[in-house]
């Protein structure tokens, strides 16, 4: 349960600072490997990654659309940080405390 919350995490930050194809394709194969090494479920551990790669709310650079309307909402770094870091915390919680229960961790 603890690897899989650290594994959600740091796509989840990684997501944000690169692209979410560039964070799912970096990690899927380290998340893949990490559930055979511990002998837990590969689903449980690829669908974190692609929940993870797909919260990338906190960055304007992390996806095209944040970056389209950045400028001509006259949005600054700091307001996708303020609306989108406590949506990626409030996600992270919710998925740590359901996968285990949904893929019986």
């Amino acid at each position: 349960m603890i690897a899989i919350t650290i594994l959600f995490v740091t796509v989840a930050i990684m997501t944000n600072i690169l692209s979410n194809n560039a964070a799912a394709a970096l990690f899927m194969p380290i998340a893949l490997n990490m559930a055979h090494q511990i002998g837990a479920p590969p689903l449980a551990f690829a669908a974190a990654v692609i929940y993870a790669a797909n919260c990338s709310f906190a960055t304007p650079i992390s996806y095209q659309t944040n970056l389209m309307v950045m400028g001509p909402g006259h949005y600054s770094f700091a307001d996708f940080v303020r609306g989108g870091l406590p949506l990626v915390v409030i996600i992270a919680v919710a998925f740590a405390l359901l996968a285990p229960f949904y893929y019986n961790l």
